[in-house]
Formats: structure tokens, C-alpha cells, sequence
């Protein structure tokens, strides 16, 4: 079909960019549409590993157009260097394949100072954020004080904004937080450069998505982070600050939702969480320890280690109601390998109630119980296995059950890091 969503069904950390950089061998466009350099997409290409934070993973195949859309926060020092880091390694980033919506928000110096500050403040209520400055620029958006990418293309527009922003962030870095403030040339000259640089990729790209659909083009959205950490429908507070399903991706990337064809989620064969926040299925033992080994659970981005647990039914669940997603993607299905006995959280339950759904109407997850399943593991290497009837029976039968339990059908799973490992289902 010609317009794909793909989203992370979990806490984000699914292996997203894997199933994207394979689909993306038949798409034209890759849109990224939501936000920012806290993600990090991870590929494995001919042994090569890339991580990539902004730029969407269809950058990897020749001939695919690259599209960051203004639901982005653009971090520009982050974006040129993740540019040069690719052409570096012989990747071709050019205005042939890359575009950058000019209405997506900036991030500046003073977002990230602020950002982390006020992260060091909290304490033991800390939310566990990157110290990107995604929030404070989302936050800056939603108050009408924020910068464009646009606004870093015509000097005086962005002198005269930044200096009116600036003003007030160094008054909070200053008397809130007690930290130096920022010098005004300095970041003007600083950003105004930058602008310059990111020139030749600016554009409406909301208006060539639009008019390449209708030309018959294939689009993917790729979403960033997971449905548990949506601003709106996630894990509140602990959550990132983007609607980070097919519910962002209108907005974000300027395109009618009902020219979404298909939803495509992504979920691990278990589950992660990197920072804090409620996480019901959560291994805190020896398992945990054993998932994150094998798995190699740590952060792609900030390499921070993933707290790990069993799959949690309910999470996902939710996550495909809110997408009408009817498909999905299974990966690091190899790491249970060995791991003996495996379970899965099937509702949650609090006193007299029961869940199969994420609770919206309760305020936190404090004394939610976890309902589980548990079925028996394999010890095979199914890394090799390129058909489903070639796995083992019993993580054949744990596949099915994921498919009953979620009530959508499993097209691929991934049975090891690089792109080819990978076995179909008809996705």
C-alpha cells in the first residue's frame, strides 16, 4: 500500500529502525514526524552498526527520500553532526535525499541547559529525561515563544526572537537554578551558522508529501520512542513529550489521517524501559540481568542500561486499539533463547478490579498487580531460522499465543541483530 505507519508498541527501544531500514527497500519517502535526537535507530548493516537519531532510516538505501517534518524538535548541531557522521562512513546526505520541514521547532543551547537543570532539581521525582531539550522546546511551542527552523534562515527574525527568549531562559538559568547564563552574539552567531548550513534542505515538506501521495509515491512514517511514553496516553508523567503513535503523525508530518493505509507495530519479545517511571512487568533479579545481557540492553542513545521484564500484553494491547493496528513485528524473539520458563503479563488487577486495557482513569500505577501467563522456552539458536515452521514448537506456540493475546497477526520476526535475520510471515 502507499502509506505505511510504523510505530513502537512498548516503551520504545522495539527495534524500530531495523523493520523500517527493511521496509524502506520499497518505499520512496521515510518521514520521521515526531520527536527528537532521544530517539535512536538502530541498524546493523553488513556488520556495520548505525545509530540514527534525526534523520530517518531509510537514509541507508540509495534513492529514498529522507524527511524530518515540522512535529520534530530539530536539535541542528546534533542533525549536522549525525549529517557528516554518514558522509564520513560514504552515506550520501544531500538535498536529493533529505528535507527538513521549516516549521519544526528549534532546540537551542538554552533548551538542553534548562532541560537538564531542572531534571538535577527534581530529585527522587526525577522523570528521566535525555537532557536533549526536547521538552522545554516543546514547551516553548505550546507557549507561542519558540523558534523555527525558518527563523534561523532570515537574520533579523532570528536575532530579534532569540534575544527576546534568551532573555528570559538566562533569567532561569540564573536566579532558578543558580547556573551561568548564555551569551547572546555567541549564540546568534552560533545559530545563525547553522541555519546556513541546513539551508539547502528547508522546505514545505507537509505540501511534497501531500502531492506524492497523490502521484501514486509510497511513504513510511516512522514513529520515535514507544505508545507507553505518548504525552497523552502513555505512563503520565513519565512519558516523553510528543504523541509518538499514528495519532502524531497528521500533525506532525502534515498529512490527512485518512490517508494513512496501514499501521504496522513493533514490539519486543519481552519488554524495556530505560529511566524512570511505572514499569508493571519489570524483572528486578537475576532474569532481569540474564534479558539484559543478551539482549544488549542499553541505550542506544544515551547508553544507559534498559530495565527489562516480560511482555506485557496489556501495553501493547492498548497500543494497537489506539492505532487499529492489525499487524505487527516481533523482535529480539532470539534473546529468550535458554531463558527457560517464559511469562507474560496478561491484565493488571488492583483490589476487585481487572484490566486488559491501560487504565487512563487511574492517576499512576502504585499497587497495580500483573495477571500472568507462563509457557515453556527453548533452548535451540533460532538466529539461522529463516522460516516460522523451523523454529521450535514451544516458541512457535508462544508466538501464536502473542498473536491471541494481542488480537492482531505477527508478519515478521526478528531473529537477530543484523537486517536479515528476519523471518517473514507475509508482512
Amino acid at each position: 500500500m502507499p502509506s505505511i505507519s510504523v510505530f513502537g508498541a512498548q516503551w520504545g527501544d522495539e527495534g524500530k529502525g531495523k523493520i523500517i531500514d527493511r521496509l524502506a527497500s520499497e518505499i520512496d519517502y521515510v518521514v520521521r514526524y515526531q520527536g527528537g535526537a532521544n530517539a535512536g535507530h538502530t541498524v546493523i548493516v553488513d556488520g556495520e552498526k548505525y545509530v540514527l537519531h534525526l534523520i530517518p532510516s531509510g537514509i541507508l538505501h540509495p534513492g529514498r527520500i529522507n524527511v524530518i517534518g515540522g512535529g520534530v524538535a530539530v536539535d541542528p548541531i546534533t542533525l549536522i553532526d549525525e549529517m557528516e557522521g554518514l558522509l564520513g562512513r560514504g552515506v550520501a546526505v544531500d538535498g536529493s535525499n533529505l528535507r527538513l520541514a521549516a516549521n519544526a521547532h528549534v532546540i537551542f543551547e538554552h533548551h538542553k541547559r534548562i532541560d537538564a537543570l531542572s531534571e538535577h532539581g527534581r530529585g527522587k521525582g526525577r522523570i528521566g529525561t535525555t537532557g536533549r531539550g526536547i521538552g522545554p522546546c516543546y514547551a516553548d511551542k505550546a507557549a507561542r515563544t519558540g523558534l523555527r527552523v525558518c527563523d534561523l534562515l532570515e537574520p533579523d527574525v532570528l536575532e530579534s526572537r532569540l534575544r527576546a527568549a534568551l532573555a528570559g531562559k538566562n533569567e532561569v538559568i540564573r536566579k532558578v537554578h543558580g547556573a551561568e547564563p548564555l551569551d547572546l552574539d555567541g549564540e546568534l552567531e552560533r545559530y545563525a551558522s547553522l541555519g546556513e548550513r541546513l539551508r539547502p534542505f528547508v522546505g514545505d515538506v507537509g505540501l511534497e508529501l501531500r502531492e506524492a501521495y497523490k502521484q501514486g509515491k509510497r511513504v513510511l512514517f516512522e514513529g520515535a520512542q514507544g505508545a507507553a511514553l505518548d504525552i497523552d496516553f502513555g505512563t503520565y508523567p513519565f512519558v516523553t513529550s510528543s504523541n509518538t503513535g499514528v495519532a502524531g503523525v497528521a500533525a506532525g508530518a502534515a498529512f490527512p489521517p485518512r490517508w494513512i493505509d496501514r499501521s504496522i507495530g513493533i514490539a519486543k519479545a519481552y519488554c524495556t524501559r530505560v529511566g524512570e517511571g511505572p514499569f508493571p512487568t519489570e524483572l528486578d533479579g537475576e532474569m532481569g540481568e540474564r534479558l539484559r545481557e543478551a539482549g544488549c540492553e542499553f541505550g542506544a542513545t544515551t547508553g544507559r542500561p534498559r530495565r527489562c521484564g516480560w511482555f506485557d500484553a496489556v501495553a501493547v494491547r492498548s497500543a494497537f486499539s489506539l492505532a487499529d493496528a492489525q499487524e505487527w513485528v516481533v523482535t529480539n524473539l532470539d534473546v529468550l533463547s535458554g531463558m527457560g520458563d517464559i511469562s507474560v503479563g496478561v491484565a493488571y488487577k488492583k483490589g476487585a478490579q481487572r484490566w486488559d486495557q491501560y487504565p487512563l482513569e487511574l492517576p499512576d500505577l502504585d499497587g497495580i498487580e500483573v495477571e500472568y501467563e507462563t509457557f515453556p522456552g527453548w533452548t535451540e539458536d533460532i538466529t539461522g531460522v529463516t522460516t516460522f515452521e523451523g523454529l521450535p514448537a514451544t516458541t512457535r506456540a508462544y508466538i501464536e499465543r502473542l498473536e491471541s493475546l494481542v488480537g492482531a497477526r505477527i508478519g515478521m520476526l526478528s531473529v537477530g541483530p543484523d537486517r536479515d535475520q528476519v523471518i517473514s510471515r507475509g508482512l
